[in-house]
C-alpha cells in the first residue's frame, strides 16, 4: 500500500466530483504532486493539486484548494484537512488509517514493485584486469550491486556488466610484469622492479603459473611471440582474482563483455559503428583547436576523422581514428554501446571512478547520436574512499604493491558493514571508511544501529514465541491493530508508509543511498519506541494478560523487521539475527 497513491486517486475522485457538479471544466484533470508535506507539523499529506489545476479550471489557486478540500469532508480515515500558502492541501490521517498501513507493511511484498518488463543495463565495476581490486573499485562494485537490486525491486528487468579491459597498452605492461615474475619463477634474480611495470607480488603466482605451463620455452622467444601467450594467462588470472574479490562482496555479474571482441572474430565492430555514423552524417573529416590548458590524450592537431559529439551536447567533436590508423579508446566505446543498443537496452547506467568525468558527456552523446535519441544513458560518478584507522590514514598494501586491496578491507571490517558504509554516502561525495567506527556498537555507527533494530526485532518475536503466543504471520495478520494508539507505535508505522514511496523515488533517482539513510530513521523510531517501553511497562511489547494488545505489538514488531529486512536486502546486507 502506498498511501500517497491512495490520495492521489482520491484527489482524481475529488476533481471528477467538482467537474459533475459544474464547478470545474471537464478537461481540468492534469498532473500534480502528492508527497509528505516537508514541515510534519503540517500533517502526513500534501499536495499542490489546486495550484497545478487552477489555470485549466479559470479559478484562483486557494479556491480551487477550498472546494478540493471540502470534498473530503468526513472521509474515511482523514481527521483533518488544511489549506496553507498559495493553495496547498494537508491532509492529517486519523487514527483509523494507520492500521491499514500496518497491515500491508506485513505482506511479504510490501514495497516491491511488480515487475514491468523494462529493461536496463548497468555497467559497474569494469576494473582493469591488471591487479586485484583496490578499496575504489569497492565503493563503485558496491553501488552498482545496491542500484540494481533496487532497480529489480522497483520491477525492472536488470542485467549486470562488467567491461573487460583487455585489449590497450595497460593489458601489455601486465604481461611484461608478468614475465619478469616468470623470469623469477625460474629462478632468476629480477632485482627491482623496473618503473612502468606492476610491482605487486599479485602477479608471482601467474609467473610460476607460466613457468609450469611453458617451462623455459618462452625466453627462446622474441617479444612479439611471447606477448600475446603470457598476456593471455595474466588476463585470466586477473579476471580470476577479480571474480573471487566480487564474490567476496557477494557481487556477480550476468555479463562480462571483452574489449577485444569489438575487433577480433569475423566482425570488426567498432568499422560497423564508424560506417554507421558516416551513413547517419555524424562524422566529417576536420581538424581540432588547440586545446586550452592539458592537452587530453586524445587531441591531434591534423585532419582526422571526428563525431560530431557537439551536436548531442558535448564540449567538442571527438576523434575517432588515432594517426597510425587504428581507432580511439573513445571509439571503441561508442562500439561497445551500440553493441547494447543492438542487444535491446534502451535505459543503461554506467558507473565510473572519480578520475572519469570527463567521459559524461561523450558518452551520453554517443548514445542520443547511436540510439536516435530514443536511448538514455545515465552516468554515476563514484567519489573516492579514504581509509581511516581511529582517524589516521591506513598504510598501502605489500600485496599490491601500491593500495590496500578490496579483500583486505572486507576481511578485516566484514561484508555487510563494507556494504552499508560503502553506502552510507550519496555517491558522488568523497567518504572516509574508518575500520574503527565500523566496529563501535553505537549510535554513531549506522550499519550497527539498523542491525540492532533487527536484532531486537527479532529478539521479541523469539521470546513472545518462547512464551506461547502464536506469532504465525495468520495470527498477526488478524491482530486488532487499532490498538496501536502510543504516538512512538503510530511514528513507526508513518515511517513504515513511506517505504513504498521510497523505493520508488530512489530507483527513479539512481540513488540506492536513501535506503540506507531511510533504514537509520526507521532503526531510530523502532529504537525510541523500545526505550520508552522500559520507561513505561505498559507499553511494553508483551503484555501478561493483555493479548490482543501484545499481539497487535507484535504485529507491529515483525512489521519493523521484514521492511529492515528488505531494506537491507537491496543493499545486500544480511540482516543480523542477534548481536553479539
Amino acid at each position: 500500500m502506498n498511501i500517497f497513491y491512495d490520495f492521489e486517486r482520491r484527489l482524481h475522485g475529488a476533481v471528477e466530483a467538482l467537474q459533475r457538479k459544474g464547478l470545474l471544466a471537464a478537461d481540468a484533470n492534469g498532473a500534480f504532486t502528492v508527497e509528505p508535506p516537508r514541515d510534519a507539523s503540517h500533517g502526513d499529506v500534501s499536495t499542490n493539486a489546486a495550484m497545478a489545476l487552477a489555470k485549466q479550471a479559470g479559478m484562483k489557486p486557494i479556491d480551487l484548494a477550498r472546494a478540493l478540500a471540502a470534498e473530503f469532508e468526513g472521509a474515511d480515515g482523514v481527521e483533518k484537512v488544511e489549506i496553507a500558502g498559495p493553495g496547498f492541501i494537508n491532509f492529517t490521517l486519523a487514527p483509523s488509517y494507520w492500521p491499514q498501513v500496518l497491515r500491508a507493511a506485513l505482506a511479504p511484498e510490501y514495497g516491491r514493485v511488480a515487475p514491468h518488463g523494462a529493461k536496463v543495463n548497468v555497467e559497474y565495476v569494469s576494473a582493469n584486469p591488471t591487479g586485484p581490486m583496490h578499496v575504489g573499485h569497492c565503493r563503485g562494485a558496491v553501488f552498482g550491486d545496491a542500484l540494481c537490486n533496487l532497480l529489480a525491486f522497483a520491477g525492472h528487468d536488470v542485467t549486470r556488466e562488467y567491461y573487460i579491459n583487455d585489449a590497450g597498452a595497460q593489458v601489455d605492461v601486465l604481461a611484461r610484469s608478468a614475465m619478469l615474475r616468470y623470469r623469477e619463477a625460474l629462478g632468476e634474480d629480477i632485482g627491482e622492479i623496473p618503473a612502468g611495470l606492476y610491482p605487486g607480488d599479485y602477479l608471482k603466482p601467474v609467473g610460476a603459473a607460466l613457468a609450469k605451463k611453458y617451462g623455459r620455452d618462452l625466453l627462446k622467444m622474441p617479444e612479439q611471440q611471447w606477448l600475446p601467450l603470457v598476456r593471455d594467462v595474466a588476463i585470466k588470472a586477473m579476471l580470476k582474482t577479480i571474480k573471487a574479490d566480487l564474490k567476496a562482496l557477494n557481487i556477480e555479474h550476468d555479463v562480462f563483455f571483452s574489449e577485444r571482441k569489438l575487433t577480433s572474430g569475423a566482425k570488426d565492430k567498432v568499422g560497423e559503428t564508424l560506417l554507421q555514423l558516416e551513413k547517419d552524417g555524424l562524422v566529417y573529416e576536420g581538424r581540432l583547436e588547440p586545446p586550452k590548458g592539458k592537452t587530453p590524450e586524445d587531441w591531434e592537431d591534423r585532419e582526422q576523422l571526428l563525431f560530431r559529439a557537439t551536436d548531442f551536447g558535448d564540449d567538442v567533436d571527438r576523434p575517432l581514428v588515432k594517426s597510425d590508423g587504428s581507432y580511439t579508446y573513445f571509439a571503441g566505446d561508442m562500439a561497445y554501446h551500440h553493441d547494447k543498443l543492438r542487444r535491446g537496452f534502451l535505459d543503461m547506467i554506467n558507473v565510473f571512478g572519480a578520475d572519469h568525468g570527463g567521459y559524461v558527456k561523450r558518452m551520453q552523446a554517443a548514445v542520443k547520436a547511436l540510439s536516435g535519441g530514443r536511448a538514455t544513458l545515465d552516468v554515476k560518478i563514484v567519489q573516492l574512499v579514504k581509509l581511516m584507522r581511529g582517524g589516521e590514514p591506513v598504510k598501502m598494501s605489500k600485496r599490491s604493491g601500491s593500495f590496500v586491496t578490496l579483500r583486505e578491507v572486507v576481511d578485516e571490517a566484514g561484508v555487510g558493514p563494507v556494504r552499508f558504509m560503502m553506502l552510507y554516502r550519496k555517491n558522488d561525495a568523497p567518504l572516509e571508511f574508518d575500520f574503527a567506527k565500523v566496529k563501535e556498537q553505537s549510535r554513531d555507527n549506522p550499519v550497527f544501529y539498523v542491525q540492532y533494530a533487527h536484532a531486537r526485532c527479532r529478539s521479541v518475536l523469539r521470546a513472545a514465541a518462547e512464551a506461547g503466543v502464536n506469532t504465525g504471520a495468520e495470527a498477526l495478520a488478524g491482530a486488532a491493530l487499532d490498538k496501536l494508539t502510543d504516538e512512538a507505535e503510530i511514528a513507526l508505522i508513518k515511517r513504515m508508509a513511506q517505504f513504498p514511496r521510497l523505493i520508488e523515488q530512489a530507483a527513479a533517482a539512481h540513488e540506492p543511498h536513501r535506503v540506507a539513510f531511510y533504514l537509520y530513521d526507521l532503526a531510530s523510531d523502532f529504537h525510541a519506541l523500545w526505550n520508552r517501553g522500559k520507561e513505561l511497562p505498559q507499553l511494553r511489547f508483551i503484555l501478561d494478560g493483555d493479548k490482543a494488545t501484545t499481539l497487535a505489538r507484535l504485529a507491529l514488531v515483525a512489521a519493523t523487521a521484514a521492511v529492515v529486512s528488505a531494506g537491507l536486502s537491496i543493499l545486500g546486507v544480511e540482516p543480523a539475527e542477534e548481536m553479539r
